[in-house]
């Protein structure tokens, strides 16, 4: 059974299979940018040989397939592209100073806390604290808190005196992705990321001659992958509460996903696609802590990718799943691949972050009574949490270890201070607020 659509394929329908393989490739690629850009993040903060950010890239390629291919068939069973949280990414760059073993523990107890909520029905009560100017704050505080690690990727060079270079570039290159993203069309708006990549890397690589695209490695293999399955439990208080705090955006970016698709093609019974596909989600986190690697996420860009082509069959994305579980097992391809110059990758995130940003100020003015205390509710915490996360080094360090996940991650402290402003400080005040605003 599937919903009433408008669309060219309904849901549970199976286009012939040449039509198939053609909507997957498009489903591939626009997969595999948010795969690339995200996972070769994480990989450059963990590692700095390439042999290992080449293992942690073919973990990720592989726990990304895994879970695309299950939710589509005992998740959500929505046709929804699956990519690393980047989420959980603030949580990683706030405790860099951790063991990855803290790290992916922490990971590895969020997913299994986020499964455990869903299957006992206890994520239902908590849902009614996220309402919009919570949920627009976590959507720009992600973003924002974000910066230091773009600025980190934007001014990577291969040599001195470059910088002004890299600035200039990649000015151009990001005004260029928003000229082509409000004149693109269809199937070429949806691709766009992964078009930025390739031409503006052939373009870095000719006018930057200094560099070296890294590259290495066998077509195909399986050895490489198992080598690196080497997980040891480690428990930090402090790398923990940060990266529960990242559960719940995580949680609740899922869950809008989850029920945007729905609404766009109708499906029925969305109450359990929820609760599956929630559950789902947490219990691959459990396998990212296993594997040492950032956790998946359903990506809210597949409801833009299926308004643009009219295909809603889920069936479409099988092959881009199979793909992207084959390049799991090639680590020439995905050293390749992770030979992508790094202000590129930090442009295309900037990119991406920036688009978060309108998602989140879009969800905070939808309310029509939107008044001073309602700014000051999403103001604050966005101030702090910036303040926070460029503090000085020295700052940073004078913090108790325990603490320092928590107070030096500009994510956390935003997010628990929203909920602080919206439940506690301007509670009563906003009803004085209201009724003022009428009687004038």
């Amino acid at each position: 059974m599937r919903g009433k659509t408008t669309n060219k394929y309904g849901l549970d329908e199976k286009p012939p299979l040449m039509a198939t393989l053609v909507y997957g490739l498009q489903w591939l690629a626009v997969s595999l940018p948010t795969i690339i850009v995200i996972g070769q993040t994480a990989a450059n903060i963990h590692f700095s040989d390439s042999a290992s950010q080449i293992n942690y890239m073919q973990k990720i390629f592989f726990l990304m397939a895994l879970t695309m291919l299950v939710q589509l068939f005992l998740g959500h069973r929505l046709p929804a592209v699956v990519g690393p949280a980047s989420i959980l990414l603030v949580g990683i760059t706030s405790s860099q100073s951790s063991s990855l073993d803290s790290i992916y523990t922490s990971v590895l107890i969020g997913g299994i806390l986020l499964s455990l909520f869903c299957v006992t029905g206890l994520f239902s009560k908590i849902e009614a604290l996220f309402n919009k100017k919570v949920v627009a704050t976590i959507l720009l505080l992600i973003a924002l808190t974000l910066l230091p690690m773009i600025i980190n990727l934007l001014f990577t060079v291969p040599a001195a005196g470059l910088e002004m270079f890299h600035f200039g570039f990649a000015l151009v290159l990001l005004l260029l992705m928003f000229i082509a993203n409000r004149y693109l069309k269809g199937i070429w708006k949806s691709t766009l990321i992964i078009w930025t990549l390739i031409i503006s890397s052939i373009v870095y690589i000719v006018l930057v001659p200094e560099y070296a695209w890294m590259s290495g490695g066998s077509l195909l293999s399986f050895s490489n992958f198992f080598a690196g399955l080497n997980f040891s439990f480690s428990l930090d208080a402090g790398v923990l509460i940060s990266f529960l705090v990242c559960f719940i955006a995580l949680s609740i970016n899922d869950l809008g996903t989850i029920q945007a698709l729905g609404q766009l093609i109708n499906a029925p019974q969305m109450d359990k696609r929820l609760s599956s596909g929630i559950t789902v989600t947490g219990i691959f986190n459990i396998l990212a802590g296993f594997l040492g690697v950032i956790g998946p996420v359903n990506y809210a860009l597949s409801s833009g990718v299926i308004a643009t082509t009219g295909v809603a069959s889920r069936f479409t994305l099988v092959p881009a799943g199979l793909s992207i579980l084959i390049i799991s097992f090639m680590p020439g391809v995905i050293s390749f691949l992770g030979g992508i110059p790094p202000l590129i990758i930090g442009v295309i995130f900037l990119y991406i972050m920036c688009s978060q940003v309108a998602a989140g100020l879009v969800t905070a003015f939808a309310e029509e009574d939107f008044s001073i205390d309602d700014g000051l509710t999403i103001g604050i915490p966005i101030m702090l949490g910036l303040t926070v996360a460029f503090l000085p080094e020295a700052v940073e360090t004078a913090l108790p270890n325990l603490l320092r996940p928590i107070f030096a991650n500009g994510f956390v402290v935003g997010t628990i201070t929203v909920l602080i402003t919206e439940h506690l400080i301007f509670r009563k005040r906003k009803i004085k607020t209201i009724a003022a605003v009428n009687l004038d």
